[in-house]
């Protein structure tokens, strides 16, 4: 199945539009230049997941696309950023309904964006596969590489004691061990899923074994 190219370009000129008139990311411009740069990895792992599934990969980029549009805004309570779904979903409807899409599609693409972040919508919807994949990808793409990099930044590891970066990469590797066994939407994202985990596990692991080793002969 081909990609709407004009569709896809419109969604992307959409959403560049919106966090660029956006008065907090234009005061966090590296908040706006991650959660752009996190759209569109969430799209490539959704287009692929699409492809192998027979799910329509236009659709599937474009909700990709638009997931995360609503952190134009700033979100200043934990219960504001979880709804942040719900409420990507509302800003994204107006312009799916006038980029032509047909009605069950718009419904299936923005009830896949509501409920990606804590199952939850405030419209009734299906839950399907197609839905599903929206959490799918976006979860998959905070379980890959790019994450290490950056979850590693944020607590300042480097800065640690010994003992601290032991804990802290302990932890990690038991959260990630027990995560390994969830249940995705279909069989291509379980399969990325856990290619992702075991590519971080092993990593920690490596880290672990130069943790014990820095003490030591």
């Amino acid at each position: 199945m081909e990609q709407n190219r004009d569709w896809i370009s419109r969604t992307e000129a959409f959403l560049k539009e919106t966090f660029g008139s956006s008065g907090y990311l234009a005061a966090h411009p590296g908040d706006r230049a991650y959660r752009l740069e996190h759209s569109y990895r969430v799209a490539n792992i959704g287009r692929t997941i699409a492809e192998r599934e027979g799910f329509d990969p236009t659709e599937m980029v474009i909700a990709c696309l638009l997931h995360d549009i609503s952190y134009c805004r700033e979100f200043g309570t934990r219960e504001e950023s979880r709804n942040h779904g719900r409420l990507s979903a509302k800003i994204a409807r107006p312009f799916l309904e006038e980029l032509g899409l047909p009605e069950a599609r718009v419904q299936d693409i923005c009830y896949g964006i509501a409920i990606h972040v804590d199952d939850q919508a405030d419209f009734a919807g299906v839950r399907t596969a197609f839905a599903e994949t929206v959490s799918d990808a976006d979860n998959i793409d905070r379980f890959d590489a790019y994450r290490i990099y950056e979850s590693l930044e944020t607590i300042r590891f480097r800065e640690l004691s010994l003992a601290e970066k032991r804990e802290t990469v302990t932890e990690r590797l038991e959260r990630l061990r027990k995560l390994r066994d969830l249940k995705l939407a279909t069989k291509t994202a379980e399969f990325l899923w856990q290619e992702r985990l075991d590519f971080q596990i092993a990593f920690y692991e490596r880290l672990a074994q130069q943790l014990d080793n820095s003490t030591a002969v």
